[in-house]
């Protein structure tokens, strides 16, 4: 995979924000996501504004993000990391987000409770 494929191109933008959301910066979703982004998680919202107010709220936007792996292709980049709340027991996570024209287009997730060093 050369710097200059979509799947490379996608990888890096997702490494980017992913690493300024796990530091704190939600807003740096606003630059990232499509205005009409769709949302696939049931109970949460589509359409950027409302998905980053939701998250701003959501346990991921305060929890410690620990990247395990990222895969990408020309569409697609899929994250596994360990989402750690506050004072909370880890959650490991599958996030598979689809790019369109550099920006994400969609989102689906799965969520697994995970006990202590089984990560």
């Amino acid at each position: 995979m050369t710097e200059t494929t979509g799947a490379a191109a996608n990888r890096r933008r997702f490494l980017d924000a992913f690493s300024r959301f796990a530091g704190g910066d939600v807003d740096v979703l606003y630059s990232v996501l499509r205005e009409d982004f769709v949302e696939h998680s049931p109970g949460n919202p589509s359409g950027r504004d409302a998905f980053v107010d939701f998250i701003r709220t959501a346990p991921v936007a305060g929890a410690r993000l620990d990247l395990k792996r990222v895969v990408a292709d020309d569409e697609y980049v899929v994250a596994h990391y360990l989402m750690t709340e506050p004072g909370g027991a880890g959650t490991a996570v599958v996030d598979i987000w689809r790019f369109e024209a550099g920006l994400i287009a969609e989102h689906w997730d799965v969520v697994q409770p995970v006990a202590d060093g089984m990560f």
